[in-house]
Formats: C-alpha cells, sequence, structure tokens
C-alpha cells in the first residue's frame, strides 16, 4: 500500500471562487455577443490596460517586431517549430483515409477534412508563452487549416516581440494583441473587425478555460486545461537533485500547479524535502514554485514498480517523467498520461518547448479519456456511403424490418422505395406487416 510522505494541502478552488469566475465569464461573453468590439475594447482596458487603434497588428508591425528580435532567438524558434512541424507532419501520415467494399455493391469510407478557422489563445500573464504558437498554430497549418487566427495578451503594455515573431513564423494568418476572456469571445462569436472562428485552441488561466468550456458546442475546442502537472516517477537510481530540479521546473508555473513523486526508494523520497528547500534558496521563481510545492506537493513511497503504475494511473497527471533503470517498463504499462519522457537524459521542459511533441495536454484527470493537442484534432474524420442497385436492394431489406421495429415508418420508407424501384418489390407504402400506419 503506497505511504504518503508528503500530501496535497490545496483544493481546486472553492465553490465561491468557481461560481465567480463562472459568472464574470458568461457576462463578458454575454457583452461580447451583444456589443461586439465595444465590449472586447473596455474589457481589454479594464483588464490589461490596452486599448489601440486595432488590436489587429499590421503586416507592416509584424514585420517591425519580427525585426526586433534578435537573429539568434529567431533561429532558435525556427528550430523549435521545425521539430513541432516534422511530428505534426508524421502524426499526419498515419492518418489513412480508408474506402472498402463491405458487401458485394456497398462501399464503404472516411475522409479526413481540415477544420476550416481555427483561432488560437496564446497566452502572456506572468510568462510570456512563445512556444504556445508552436504548438497550436503550427500543429494546425500541417493539418491543412484554411484560415487561423491568433490572439496573444500585451506583456507590459506592448506586443511580447518574440512570441510575435513565432506566431508569425508558424504562420498565423491574423494577430491580434487581445487577451483573456474578451480575446476568446471574440474568436468564436465573431465581431465586427475579428471574423469567428470555427475552433477554439491554446492554453490559458481559469478564466479562459471557463471561456472554452462556456462556448464550446458553438464551436469545437481542443481541451480544458487546468493548471499544468508533472508526476516523476523514479527508483534507487534516480538522485535527488534531478528529481527536485524538475519537479520545480513544472511547479514555477503557478502556485497551483501539483508536482508529485512516486517513489520506490525511501532514500530519495526522505531526501527531496530537504533539496527542494535548498533548490529554492536560489530559484528566481522560488515564490511561486515555492507556494506550488507547500500546497500541492507530494512524496509518494510505494513497495514495487507494479504499484507505482497503479498510483500513476490513478493520479493521470499531464506530464509524466520516469526516471528508472527501466523505464520502458512504464511505457508499456502506463494508460493514464498526457505526455511521458522516458529516461533522466530527457525531461518535461524538453517537451514543454523544443522537442517536437505537443505541450497542450489533458489536465485534472481528463488524462484517463483524452490525449493532448495533436494534427488530428484539427481533422473531421467524416463518413460516406455507396450502393449500387443490386446492394441496395439486399440491405433494404433488413433496413425496412428494423425501422418497422422502432416504428420509424418514414425511415421504412425509405427502405422500401428502393426496393421497389431496383428490386421490383411489391411493398405497401408506410405500413409494417402486423403494424400501424
Amino acid at each position: 500500500m503506497a505511504t504518503y510522505l508528503k500530501e496535497a494541502l490545496g483544493t481546486a478552488g472553492t465553490e465561491a471562487d468557481d461560481n465567480k469566475i463562472r459568472e464574470t465569464v458568461a457576462n463578458i461573453i454575454a457583452a461580447v455577443k451583444a456589443e461586439g468590439d465595444g465590449a472586447v475594447r473596455r474589457f481589454s482596458e479594464l483588464f490589461d490596460r490596452w486599448s489601440p487603434a486595432s488590436f489587429r497588428l499590421s503586416a507592416e508591425q509584424v514585420q517591425d517586431l519580427v525585426a526586433s528580435v534578435p537573429a539568434s532567438t529567431l533561429d532558435d524558434i525556427r528550430f523549435a517549430q521545425t521539430q513541432v512541424r516534422g511530428f505534426a507532419q508524421r502524426q499526419k501520415e498515419s492518418m489513412r483515409e480508408i474506402e472498402a467494399e463491405t458487401l458485394p455493391g456497398v462501399r464503404l469510407g472516411h475522409r479526413h477534412i481540415a477544420v476550416d478557422s481555427v483561432g488560437c489563445y496564446i497566452p502572456g500573464g506572468r510568462y510570456p508563452m512563445v512556444a504556445s504558437a508552436h504548438m497550436s498554430i503550427v500543429t494546425a497549418r500541417v493539418a491543412g487549416v484554411r484560415r487561423i487566427a491568433a490572439c496573444t495578451p500585451p506583456t507590459g503594455s506592448q506586443p511580447h516581440p518574440e512570441t510575435i515573431a513565432a506566431i508569425a513564423l508558424a504562420g498565423a494568418d491574423e494577430i491580434y494583441i487581445l487577451g483573456g476572456v474578451q480575446a476568446v469571445a471574440a474568436m468564436a462569436l465573431g465581431t465586427a473587425s475579428i471574423a469567428p472562428t470555427d475552433m477554439l485552441v491554446g492554453p490559458g488561466n481559469a478564466y479562459v478555460a471557463e471561456a472554452k468550456r462556456q462556448l464550446f458546442g458553438r464551436v469545437g475546442i481542443d481541451l480544458l486545461a487546468g493548471p499544468t502537472e508533472v508526476l516523476v516517477i523514479a527508483d534507487d537510481s534516480a538522485d535527488v537533485e534531478m528529481v527536485a530540479v524538475d519537479l520545480l521546473g513544472q511547479a514555477e508555473h503557478g502556485p497551483t500547479s501539483p508536482a508529485a513523486l512516486i517513489t520506490t526508494s525511501r532514500r530519495l523520497a526522505e531526501a527531496l524535502a530537504a533539496e527542494i528547500a535548498r533548490q529554492l534558496k536560489t530559484l528566481p521563481t522560488a515564490e511561486v514554485a515555492g507556494q506550488a510545492w507547500r500546497d500541492w506537493g507530494q512524496i509518494i513511497l510505494v513497495a514495487d514498480l507494479d504499484e507505482a503504475v497503479r498510483e500513476a494511473d490513478r493520479l493521470a497527471y499531464e506530464h509524466v517523467e520516469v526516471l528508472t533503470s527501466q523505464p520502458r517498463f512504464f511505457l508499456e504499462r502506463l494508460k493514464n498520461y498526457g505526455s511521458l519522457f522516458l529516461g533522466p537524459q530527457t525531461n518535461v521542459a524538453f517537451g514543454d518547448k523544443v522537442i517536437g511533441t505537443n505541450h497542450i495536454l489533458p489536465t485534472r484527470g481528463a488524462a484517463r479519456y483524452t490525449g493532448g493537442l495533436w494534427v488530428g484534432k484539427f481533422l473531421k474524420t467524416v463518413t460516406y456511403q455507396e450502393c449500387t442497385a443490386a446492394a441496395s436492394v439486399v440491405i433494404g431489406d433488413y433496413c425496412s424490418r428494423l425501422c418497422a421495429i422502432e416504428r420509424f415508418w418514414a425511415h421504412k420508407e425509405q427502405a422500401d422505395l428502393r426496393l421497389r424501384r431496383y428490386g421490383g418489390r411489391k411493398v405497401g407504402h408506410g405500413v409494417s406487416a402486423g403494424g400501424e400506419p
């Protein structure tokens, strides 16, 4: 049975807090729906103190911002986007369109059709999330999305040049310096200056996540992302310095970011708290990371690797890093995770920033039923069917009887018409044998 040397003290937020977020978001969405650009500008002024002549950057403004970024930084951004693009292209190549003759004269198939337009939200806030441009825009472009709009908030009352460079190099068609719920609502609902999109993707704070939840149905979404999570699974081969570094690497995202260790090593489990305290003394983001570890950190001691698998699948965390002597043991057995990082030579930061896999991943247990953003999220898999006359009679015979069972008489007539036309059958109009019209 697992032993908790440290348990999470935090809660996911009080009901009152959640209700306040829901109400605030609903009011902003309603205002944007009713007032359009006027509401967008009012909320941008209120929350970001940002009210430019136009929220959309012109081609000249984009060019100037990109030119202000050091060439070496642009090269780094291009390298990261090449990795993301290459992996997304390989994912797309794995998705085959099919057509098969399932019965004589019956052909069934499916096609993959890209979503027509996508709104990508690139967060700012505490950290400018440059990498989120790669993950959303590059992947959508590989999928074949025709129109990509991107919104990102100002940083220090100005566009963030590196973020704009990443958005532009990724291939966005429209770039808006606009943040928060008002940005998400504008991309979903449309205004006089922002055409609506068919889908919203990208991470964000609790308000952005709630806006996506409330707008889902009117538009598609990638997933509902909560605070980022990291789980390290380690055995006696792991060193405590690396475990602490990798836990704090995600804890610095925010004060409610869970970070957990599952280990078979009592030595490691008992040494971790002191090592984290040592590293927090010199970490520039210690105020945030320290609070996250204090309130949301966990140290779980397990008897063996099989128990580690069970505990990890129960947590179903977003990022799972394996620091054991046989990391692929977990690749073969784990079922619930957003992304898996195998061995000490890799880490979550590689996945977050540059290695090529997508960092927009499920949180709060959603890994039990979904993976993260990938090229397939931007593709609609749609089916089609085609029958010869003879096949229409064979299928129609079964269909007629099955419709009668359900008392769907107009459905039945669709089948019966084909039986009369293509099979020469004398089938009554809308009446089942022994049934009622």
